[in-house]
């Protein structure tokens, strides 16, 4: 039975068990539940039928639960109606800006994966379990065979790139891949991965010299342009679907202004050149334009603007970012929860790191290091919310720098030295060495990230993906909240989406229901 033969004996099941069904299952069945209310069991037969609950019985279940010691909260009466979602069969296309370390070793790991020659460790949709129900039930499938989500032997591959080289010729400069163990091996198909010419411009990214490069006389006509690419790509590779994650290289820092804020003022900028409209947003906009989700895996403004919210939410498709959490950050948002959460203090935060690839090059030039600056600084001010422990980390010191050193290449050393204190001001430090290869982090969520998305635009979910916001050193919000940058909470979001979704109970951790005496 495939995954979708699963999904559509799950959606009969999901009418059958509705949410009035299920608080009564909570209490012991139609029964226990009739009784405990002192009343005939016809009138609980009757909530279950419906799939409702009169709104004049929440206040006495609730009380009722408190008392016994079942999870009920106030929402759970809200009737759920089965989300639909489309089938996953098909060719996804699978469209990459950048064909750089990240990209290229995303590419052929997957093609490993799909030969049988490696296994896709770090990928949560190809590895990770999500629970069921209660802990007692042991009730933990695969993602992938819970969710249905595009198979790897679905995906076809894409990219743009300043650069002339090939997925191969990539593979073998950037270094992060062992050369006869790894590219080798795939060195057929990588060379099939031929970027296309790129929208392109030197003041964003001054470090890298582009000869791989679209012309034309207006913005508009480079929107035009990757339209055409999008079209084309889809039609000669007999795509089904596409998706669209941005890959290359952090672009310099710039503030969202007037020519950002909505539709008219866009196009208007595209048509004038307006030099605050940088190519990553060119690309974002031929994608949405195209009804494609659009990811973004670098921290540069792209689609965190309004013009592109709106219209990810007018055209229901899905958006998110930004800047993947792969090494320092990723470390810095599992600590920081742990001493947040023991009420210890923090004097300061000093983070440095040295990596030697193209992406360091481009983070030595300052003004594309402020992008970066701004989206590594920012996660651990919302973490510890100073401004409600002002003892704690109200003067906390925090500071971060990247150098580049070509010797390293892709293996970045981060270190961290944490100064802390406890109880009674006691003074104490935490050092922290983390050495990694950027890319071999970053390609399992870009596998992931390309999956989500398109399960989310099948499952017609527009606009931002904060549930997304797992795999982001800043991810996207609303403006009306702030960010969550806590691992585990980002975690338990992201998997809580996934049952809300497929119409499976929420998982809130409270327990209280295995210590019932009765």
């Amino acid at each position: 039975m495939t995954i979708n033969e699963k999904f559509v004996m799950m959606l009969v099941m999901n009418k059958k068990n509705n949410s009035a069904e299920q608080i009564i299952n909570r209490f012991g069945g139609q029964s226990a539940l009739a009784s405990l209310l002192g009343r005939r069991q016809s009138t609980v037969q009757h909530w279950v039928k419906t799939g409702r609950i009169p709104s004049q019985w929440h206040k006495t279940l609730l009380k009722i639960a408190r008392e016994k010691g079942i999870a009920l909260e106030p929402n759970d009466f809200i009737t759920k109606e089965t989300q639909i979602i489309e089938p996953a069969g098909g060719r996804l296309g699978v469209l990459i800006v950048g064909l750089g370390a990240v990209s290229s070793t995303f590419i052929a790991g997957v093609e490993h994966v799909r030969r049988g020659m490696g296994r896709p460790f770090g990928s949560v949709t190809q590895m990770a379990t999500i629970r069921l129900g209660k802990r007692t039930e042991k009730k933990a499938p695969l993602i992938r065979d819970f969710v249905p989500l595009a198979g790897l032997g679905q995906l076809v591959f894409g990219a743009w790139d300043p650069i002339p080289d090939n997925g191969y010729e990539a593979a073998v400069k950037c270094g992060v891949l062992d050369r006869n163990e790894r590219i080798e091996p795939v060195a057929d198909f990588l060379k099939g991965i031929k970027p296309m010419s790129a929208v392109f411009d030197s003041q964003f990214v001054k470090r890298i010299k582009g000869t791989n490069v679209k012309k034309a006389r207006t913005k508009l006509e480079l929107v035009d342009a990757v339209r055409e690419d999008i079209r084309r790509f889809k039609a000669t590779h007999r795509c089904d679907r596409l998706v669209m994650i941005w890959c290359a290289s952090t672009e310099k820092f710039i503030n969202s202004a007037d020519v950002h804020q909505d539709l008219e003022s866009f196009k208007r900028g595209l048509k004038e050149n307006d030099e605050r409209i940088a190519p990553s947003m060119i690309y974002a906009y031929a994608a949405l334009t195209e009804g494609i989700p659009f990811a973004n895996g670098a921290p540069n403004l792209t689609v965190d603007i309004p013009v592109m919210e709106k219209l990810a939410v007018d055209e229901n498709i899905p958006i998110c970012g930004k800047d993947f959490k792969t090494g320092q950050t990723l470390v810095k948002t599992v600590i920081a929860p742990m001493l947040k959460a023991r009420m210890l203090g923090v004097d300061g935060w000093f983070s440095t790191n040295i990596l030697g690839n193209r992406d360091g090059e481009v983070l030595d030039e300052p003004e594309n290091f402020r992008t970066k600056e701004e989206s590594k600084l920012g996660a651990l001010e919302y973490i510890l919310q100073p401004e409600l422990y002002p003892e704690l980390y109200g003067d906390a010191y925090h500071k971060v720098r990247i150098n580049y050193y070509p010797p390293r290449g892709d293996n970045k050393e981060g270190w961290d030295n944490i100064d802390i204190f406890g109880w009674l001001g006691r003074r104490m430090q935490i050092k922290i060495n983390f050495l990694c290869s950027d890319s071999t982090l970053a390609a399992p969520l870009v596998l992931d990230l390309v999956l989500f998305m398109d399960f989310a635009k099948r499952a017609g979910l527009g606009g931002i993906q904060e549930w997304l916001s797992f795999y982001f050193k800043s991810p996207q919000h609303a403006s009306a909240v702030y960010p969550e940058h806590d691992l585990f909470i980002q975690q338990t979001k992201l998997k809580n989406t996934l049952r809300w979704l497929m119409g499976a109970e929420q998982i809130t951790h409270l327990g209280l229901e295995y210590y019932r005496l009765d």
